[in-house]
């Protein structure tokens, strides 16, 4: 992103705001490559709700309403498999919780075979 750009979520910065390195880490997922070192040092998981940011204060009161906080973040999980993001706070709480309550081994592989695999409807690595 350019110097100028405002804090905010990716899907609202302008795309004027971005740059051509900047294209390329999104195209290839690079730009996930903190996460990942997250993941790894115990911070994160690679399945759970994808973190906010701290300027979102309805999707923070809805997701703290909701117990989606009870859980670490992660990096993909049911609402980014199935395209839902940060623009519908209340949707996005709700997809976040059921997810928690239905997390199972089976289903933690799932989300990351279909976030892999490119086969929920969200955006694939």
């Amino acid at each position: 992103m350019s110097i100028e750009t405002k804090s905010v979520a990716s899907h609202l910065a302008s795309t004027a705001n971005i740059t051509r390195l900047g294209r390329v880490l999104r195209k290839t997922k690079l730009d996930e490559l903190p996460q990942l070192i997250n993941v790894l040092v115990g911070s994160m998981s690679f399945v759970g709700p994808r973190p906010n940011l701290f300027n979102q204060s309805e999707l923070i009161n809805c997701r703290d309403i909701m117990g989606v906080y009870k859980v670490k973040p992660g990096i993909t999980g049911l609402a980014q498999i199935n395209n839902i993001d940060m623009s519908t706070p209340e949707i996005l709480a709700k997809v976040d919780s059921e997810m928690i309550q239905g997390m199972s081994l089976e289903n933690y592989f799932k989300y990351i075979m279909k976030t892999v695999t490119g086969s929920g409807s969200g955006d694939a690595i």
